[in-house]
């Protein structure tokens, strides 16, 4: 999908391209050369304190600055403020530590501008140890998201991954628990992490979310729903219903593990509205906490006008079955039961801890409907995500940095 970078970005510096030497002076008076930080991943961010735009992703931009100043990545301010006042006071308001330096030339006049290619603020690079550009955009999202990817170190996580089977609605569902390093008798909490329609316990987020948790001691459970993945079940008799009553199952099999004291539950696209009836009817005795990414609460409009995923059926006289993608058709008993679905009067039952996570590029489910959770659980979080898609492809690792963290909090207080 096009992102605002093929029509802002198209001016900038390609990879690979040799990144322009500059010598400029910091707010302090003292000159800063761009290749002083060869050896190095350099991120150059081009800002100025009287444009909006700048000083709204400038949170964001000051956050991956304290996230990865001690991994081998320096931050570099380039501002085209022709007020030095306005520049310093606008720092200093921000608490923007990083070097920062400025021609103190209106933009355009900027030798910096026209060696770049910067056609719009705020722009940012990435540049390689060896000088060399790795990405030029006007996404910081897009930049986190890379510089996630070259400063990750592979590491083993302490602990074991079992494959197993649990008796489910409609048969046999396929499971997979992550579980941390436990001394004899300990005990520690467990998240159950619940796929979208048509998706599956993989997933690299599923995955990213798992392996999070093993990490500070949180068990996690991911299984495939009643005709998905490896689970036993006909696609085209699955339900959001039985798949409640599929999660009820998986819960009452962690519950009664040995090693389980707590457990709470995420689930993205239609797995959130699952998670989140689920935490109605068991309430936040049984659960701690509960996050949901893009909860597709729009399942029963989409019934009730008639359409899924492009594909059109008269809703009043549903068939046995649609088409939908890779030869699977949705039953007539999905589009029956979610024409009547009580999906936010179930989920306000409950009363406990919450995140909720939509981005506003989401295009499968307006992230009104997250605002709609948020509105009818008092305890709850609601972060949205600017131009996220439905799938948070934008940044993947701040989405499970985000719920990772939540629900960590939540568990191991």
């Amino acid at each position: 999908m096009p992102d605002a970078d093929t029509k802002y970005a198209t001016a900038l510096l390609k990879p690979g391209t040799k990144a322009p030497d500059f010598k400029l002076k910091t707010a302090e008076g003292k000159t800063f050369k761009l290749s002083s930080l060869k050896g190095k991943y350099v991120v150059v961010d081009f800002w100025a304190s009287w444009c909006p735009d700048c000083r709204k992703d400038l949170p964001n931009v000051i956050r991956m600055n304290d996230e990865f100043k001690n991994k081998g990545v320096a931050f570099v301010g380039v501002s085209f403020d022709t007020d030095k006042d306005a520049w310093t006071k606008l720092m200093t308001k921000y608490g923007m530590t990083y070097t920062n330096v400025s021609e103190l030339k209106k933009w355009h006049d900027t030798e910096v501008s026209k060696a770049y290619g910067v056609n719009w603020i705020p722009s940012m690079y990435i540049i390689g140890k060896d000088g060399n550009v790795i990405l030029g955009s006007v996404l910081s999202d897009k930049v986190e998201k890379t510089l996630t990817e070259l400063t990750a170190v592979k590491k083993v996580i302490p602990g074991t991954t079992e494959k197993l089977t649990i008796n489910g609605s409609m048969g046999k569902l396929a499971a997979i628990i992550q579980k941390p390093v436990l001394a004899a008798g300990q005990r520690c909490p467990m998240v159950m992490i619940l796929h979208g329609f048509m998706g599956n316990k993989g997933g690299q987020l599923n995955e990213l979310i798992a392996d999070s948790l093993q990490k500070h001691g949180v068990a996690s459970i991911r299984f495939d729903f009643n005709g998905h993945g490896e689970s036993e079940g006909d696609f085209q008799k699955m339900t959001v219903l039985n798949e409640i009553e599929d999660a009820k199952k998986v819960y009452d099999y962690v519950a009664a593990l040995p090693y389980v004291n707590s457990i709470a539950v995420t689930g993205h696209s239609q797995g959130g509205v699952v998670a989140s009836m689920l935490a109605g009817e068991l309430g936040s005795a049984k659960l701690k906490a509960v996050v949901l990414m893009a909860p597709a609460a729009v399942l029963r409009e989409d019934a009730i006008r008639g359409s899924v995923f492009g594909k059109s059926f008269d809703p009043l006289d549903p068939p046995e079955g649609v088409e939908m993608f890779a030869g699977k058709k949705l039953g007539g008993d999905y589009i029956r039961t979610a024409f009547s679905l009580p999906i936010y009067e179930t989920a306000a039952k409950y009363d406990g801890p919450a995140l909720i996570l939509h981005g506003t590029g989401d295009r499968v489910v307006p992230y009104t409907y997250g605002e709609r959770y948020h509105q009818i659980w008092k305890n709850s979080e609601l972060q949205i995500l600017d131009g996220f898609d439905h799938g948070f492809s934008q940044n993947i690792y701040r989405a499970d940095a985000m719920v990772s963290n939540f629900l960590i909090k939540e568990l191991c207080k």
